[in-house]
């Protein structure tokens, strides 16, 4: 009966969002030249998506085959199970995006309303197709080998994460590729608008909205609910069948009440960020009071007031964590001001700032999470962590609809200025936008938060196959274990951040090329090719991606065949607790950086091309690869490091050196 419930509450959310999508593609997509823009993006996202799964079939074939061989061909089956799941849901959301752009821009000629609904539901595509698609999943998983055999769904939240892996690591290189190489020449050096047509790097960072912003943080979030889902279940497998089923019709009251706070997302001529806060502020509403009633009629006795409370920690964490990210991150805040006025003395004084908020703004997240494992622990145990995060994470669908509406805005924005449209039409588009950028702001906070608490649950998992009560920081191994784990975050950050600057190097001076070869093209009077800057954007993002990915992979099998699982539970402690500060760090400072710009450009401290202008422009180019490249990517690479010991935890007690 929970099985049937939690299905039919995945197929349900997967229908509503193919009525949504036919509702977009019914809508008007404007002038012949709106429509010219939109199939260019469209046409370099899809070739981006096409040879990203290439590459990544390459990957999930030996994966698949070493996991059938080493472990289990079950397991290997259910691997590629969750790529394909991962990868159809992130297709079809991009495509809901690169759908909705044109016609959030043409319904802009109607009103602020009418612009915004089209963008919210383009956005809330993603969100509900991606939560559809892993519930259902899981639930059929579990329907067909049951709670003997957890390590074969485990396999399924695997194959989730490498495609979320790449997914997020592939699109962060190409999105910040493309940005950089259009602000840097054309905004910086040459002092044009940010979508002006004559940019060739204009579509190639249109594209990247979406591959990055879409496709990538949909496939993030996918990752950690997969991975949080699993965890609470095999933590309560020791508990009873009630434990282990719990998780799942979580995800479905997450689903309904994401649903439910869908219908209060309405602007009425307000502001756009407010109608989005609404609707987030709902879904938690309604989540806990559908989950109480869940708990008490599912019959847990005493326990189950402590199993809500557990929830409800997650769930508060969750939104802490977001309130602190719209803080630091947000237009009209302190710490964006702050950074915006240190401009006045030079990009170095700029960046000295952006970074000295974003470190800052790590304390009251860490606090919430902090807070949240020791309710849920003293509550329930240690079933009580990963149940906080099942509940944090379970209304994903209204989160991630928030964030794709952000792409979508900034996409119709510039289909706006490249075409040309009047100012009324620019205006509704950048209040739109405006609000899209402090909604992915605050979604990549909460997908660190959701990441951190997801990690501790597969830690907890690892302890529990693997046998580990406690770990004795004084014994060397541990000790090693953890110093690798801590200093593996930031290195691999650092191997996504000089990806982006190799490729954005060769994008910087193929846009300088053609402005210099190009004959008219500064006038105006010949169009630049576009089509070499979002080839140059997807053969830099797809080779760079590789190493990273790799080594995500190879660091926890070498320390735990080498050192052993008790080094190798060191490793995780030590990745998870460098990775969560480094990625609030790098996307809150990102985001400071990136609306002091924007806060100048609104015509504040000298306004567009004054020297405070350009600045600020430093600070936000050095915090495009902080807050959408390495600091997002962290989240899947700590959750993807803890899969990989909990999977192969079985051959590192059979084979470890010591």
């Amino acid at each position: 009966m929970v099985l049937i419930i939690t299905s039919i509450s995945g197929l349900i959310s997967i229908l509503v969002a193919i009525y949504l999508f036919f509702y977009i593609v019914r809508q008007e997509r404007g002038t012949k030249k709106m429509i010219e823009i939109s199939e260019a993006i469209k046409e370099g996202a899809h070739a981006y998506l096409k040879r990203q799964n290439k590459t990544l079939a390459i990957f999930v074939l030996i994966m698949a085959i070493l996991l059938g061989v080493l472990l289990d061909f079950e397991v290997a089956l259910a691997y590629i199970f969750g790529t394909i799941c991962t990868a159809i849901a992130s297709f079809f959301g991009m495509a809901a995006a690169i759908n909705a752009n044109v016609r959030t821009t043409q319904a802009a000629k109607k009103g602020l309303d009418d612009a915004f609904k089209v963008a919210f539901y383009g956005g809330a595509i993603t969100g509900l197709s991606i939560v559809g698609m892993a519930l259902l999943g899981i639930s059929i998983l579990y329907s067909i080998f049951g709670p003997e055999r957890l390590d074969i769904i485990l396999g399924f939240s695997f194959g989730a994460s490498a495609l979320a892996l790449f997914a997020k690591a592939g699109g962060g290189v190409y999105t910040k590729t493309a940005d950089i190489g259009a602000d840097l020449v054309g905004k910086v050096e040459l002092g044009i608008p940010e979508d002006d047509p004559r940019n060739p790097a204009v579509i190639a960072d249109n594209v990247g909205d979406n591959v990055g912003d879409v496709a990538g943080m949909g496939a993030d979030l996918i990752d950690s609910y997969i991975a949080c889902m699993i965890a609470a279940m095999i933590l309560g497998r020791a508990l009873g069948i009630n434990f282990i089923l719990l998780p799942l019709l979580i995800g479905a009251v997450g689903i309904f009440s994401s649903l439910i706070g869908m219908f209060f997302v309405k602007t009425k001529k307000q502001n756009p960020g407010r109608a989005l806060n609404k609707g987030t502020f709902s879904t938690c509403f309604f989540f806990a009071i559908l989950t109480f009633f869940l708990i008490y009629f599912l019959g847990f006795g005493n326990v189950g007031l402590k199993i809500f409370f557990a929830i409800l920690s997650g769930l508060i964490a969750g939104i802490i964590i977001g309130i602190t990210t719209n803080y630091f991150t947000s237009i009209d805040k302190k710490p964006v001001l702050k950074t915006a006025e240190a401009a006045k003395t030079g990009a170095a004084i700029n960046i000295l700032s952006g970074f000295s908020y974003g470190l800052i703004s790590v304390l009251p997240p860490v606090i919430g999470i902090c807070t949240a494992i020791l309710i849920s622990f003293h509550l329930v145990g240690i079933y009580g962590i990963s149940i906080s995060a099942v509940g944090m994470l379970s209304i994903v669908g209204m989160i991630i609809s928030a964030d794709a509406y952000g792409p979508i805005v900034d996409n119709a924005k510039g289909i706006a200025e490249q075409s040309g449209l009047g100012e009324k039409v620019i205006k509704i588009t950048d209040r739109l936008d405006a609000a899209g950028n402090t909604s992915k702001a605050i979604t990549k906070g909460f997908a660190i938060g959701a990441a951190a608490l997801t990690v501790l649950s597969l830690f907890a998992a690892y302890s529990e196959l693997i046998g580990i009560e406690s770990l004795d920081l004084m014994k060397p191994d541990v000790m090693v274990g953890v110093f690798i784990g801590a200093i593996t975050p930031p290195f691999l950050s650092a191997l996504l951040i000089l990806a982006v600057q190799r490729n954005a190097g060769r994008m910087i001076t193929e846009v300088r090329r053609q402005f210099k070869e190009i004959p008219g093209l500064m006038k105006g009077k010949t169009k630049p090719d576009y089509a070499k800057c979002v080839d140059i954007a997807t053969k830099g993002a797809l080779k760079e991606l590789i190493l990273p990915c790799l080594l995500t992979i190879i660091f926890p099998l070498a320390v735990g065949f080498l050192l052993g699982k008790h080094a190798l539970g060191g490793f995780l402690g030590g990745s998870i607790f460098t990775g969560i500060i480094f990625a609030l760090l790098m996307a809150n400072a990102g985001g400071a950086w990136d609306n002091a710009k924007k806060y100048i450009e609104k015509g504040n401290l000298g306004g567009k091309g004054s020297e405070v202008h350009k600045a600020a422009m430093i600070g936000d180019l050095v915090g495009d690869p902080f807050k959408d490249t390495a600091g997002p990517t962290i989240n899947t690479l700590i959750t993807v490091m803890s899969l990989v010991a909990t999977i192969f935890a079985p051959l590192i007690i059979k084979y470890a050196l010591f």
